[in-house]
């Protein structure tokens, strides 16, 4: 056995499900070098071909695809197969953002020639992928950079380099160059060098703020290297006046516990008004007493899976009796049924007497509870947070809507909806902790390449008219 091979284990079993040596990123950095101008030459019907045929190579692969997340993962088999269906959508979004993003434009004068605005590619681009959606997300960089002309290496995570693989076979079936495509094994060394590798022109990166600050600080002196980081939340949902109590508490149920509460939408803290917490947080509880924890292709289906590891049901469970010790009051304890096993119990704690509340991404089934009495207090706890990813309000007016908007910092921010669950035809990015002001999603396209603009004339032409002396 090599102890330097990358071993993905089977969260819900903890079988071995694969196991690799780590690459050699100088390597494999500078094949895509080499691979990367060729590749921005094809032609952009070309490319968009060639990702169109990668959406159909998904498609016919798409059950294998499914079983592979949701056994590396631990999601149940119908929340991969909806992983696989993103994959597949993904590209035609990024086709129509690229077409409107960076869209060709000409403007022409007669007398001046013309103008022009075109956009090129960066060049090689590392995509860090992370765990919760192995596919989706790392395809949400990586084709729209492909569109745009880019070469990549791809690092999934350590985690879940399985369905990295998987992903990488698919772009080189469909006929996208090897080279221009590469994948790098690896765990957070491998990470650390491709982010410093000087042949590297851009970072694109999904995942905790604490890695995502660390590159940003790596590369704080390299103006001329494109970062774009997509990060955390400690999302609020504010619960307010209406009469739609199962409505309601539903949606925080699926904004706090889907995917194990592994999303970086989740929904984290539920910030409700006093004299509507009895029957809400009554609603909640009974709904939540209702979720079946299991392994990923249980009969009945789970609504839940495990988290991906002991150790992150390890730091969950702590970070539970933390607040418990702290002034926390539980309202359903977080219960580990197999304590070899990564399984949790959905939690909830009433967290209002908790003074000095950790502002930490719980990256878990755990929702914190906080009573307040008046909208202004709302939205000073929804707000008192470092991050700024989604927020949403179930319940109250169209006005109190408005006012929750216009306050409220946060990137994607919602009105009777999860907090999860973004649509990728619009940006996706949060402010503070959750990201550096580059969206991804629809607004992928704008980091994948850089405008040109220039000024045109076929033959030169021209005269000074001033400040010449008579010749």
């Amino acid at each position: 056995m090599n102890t330097s091979d990358i071993v993905s284990f089977e969260p819900a079993t903890g079988a071995e499900l694969w196991r690799a040596p780590r690459g050699d990123v100088a390597d494999i950095v500078g094949r895509a070098r080499r691979a990367w101008p060729a590749w921005a030459a094809q032609p952009l019907s070309t490319r968009m071909e060639l990702v169109r045929r990668f959406a159909n190579e998904v498609r016919k692969d798409g059950e294998k695809l499914a079983t592979l997340i949701a056994r590396e993962t631990g999601k149940p088999l119908w929340e991969a197969r909806t992983e696989v269906e993103s994959v597949v959508n993904k590209v035609e979004i990024s086709i129509r953002a690229y077409a409107e993003r960076t869209s060709q434009r000409k403007l022409d004068s007669a007398i001046q020639g013309s103008a022009a605005l075109r956009h090129k590619p960066h060049g090689v681009m590392a995509v860090l992928g992370p765990y919760n959606f192995p596919a989706h997300l790392p395809n949400g960089h990586i084709v729209p950079a492909l569109i745009a002309g880019n070469a990549i290496v791809f690092k999934p995570s350590e985690k879940t380099p399985a369905v990295g693989e998987a992903l990488v076979q698919c772009f080189h079936r469909a006929g996208v160059p090897a080279a221009a495509v590469q994948l790098l094994i690896g765990g957070p060394e491998e990470g650390q060098a491709l982010v410093a590798n000087e042949g590297i022109d851009g970072v694109l990166f999904t995942g905790s703020a604490h890695a995502g600050i660390a590159i940003n600080r790596k590369l704080a002196a390299r103006p001329d290297k494109i970062v774009a980081l997509e990060m955390g939340g400690n999302n609020p949902i504010v619960l307010w006046d209406t009469p739609k109590i199962a409505d309601a508490a539903a949606l925080v149920v699926q904004s706090a516990f889907t995917s194990a509460g592994q999303r970086c939408t989740a929904g984290r803290r539920l910030i409700v008004k006093a004299s509507l917490y009895d029957s809400m947080i009554g609603e909640v509880k009974r709904l939540a007493d209702r979720i079946i924890v299991g392994a990923p292709f249980d009969d009945p289906a789970p609504f839940m899976g495990p988290v991906i590891d002991n150790a992150s049901a390890d730091g969950l469970t702590e970070s539970f009796l933390y607040l418990l010790s702290h002034g926390g009051k539980a309202i359903k304890h977080m219960v580990r049924p197999q304590g070899d096993l990564p399984f949790l119990s959905p939690a909830i704690m009433d967290v209002t007497g908790v003074k000095d509340r950790p502002d930490v991404e719980l990256f878990g089934p755990m929702l914190q509870v906080i009573r307040v009495d008046d909208f202004d207090e709302a939205i000073t706890e929804a707000n008192n947070t470092r991050f700024g990813l989604s927020a949403s309000l179930i319940g109250g007016s169209p006005a109190d809507y408005n006012r929750f908007w216009a306050n409220i910092r946060a990137g994607v921010i919602n009105w009777n909806r999860p907090t999860n669950g973004a649509s990728s035809a619009a940006p996706f990015g949060g402010v503070g902790l959750s990201g550096n002001h580059r969206p991804s999603a629809y607004y992928a396209a704008d980091y994948c390449a850089y405008p040109v603009a220039s000024t045109e004339m076929d033959q030169p032409r021209a005269a000074i008219g001033v400040g010449l002396s008579e010749g």
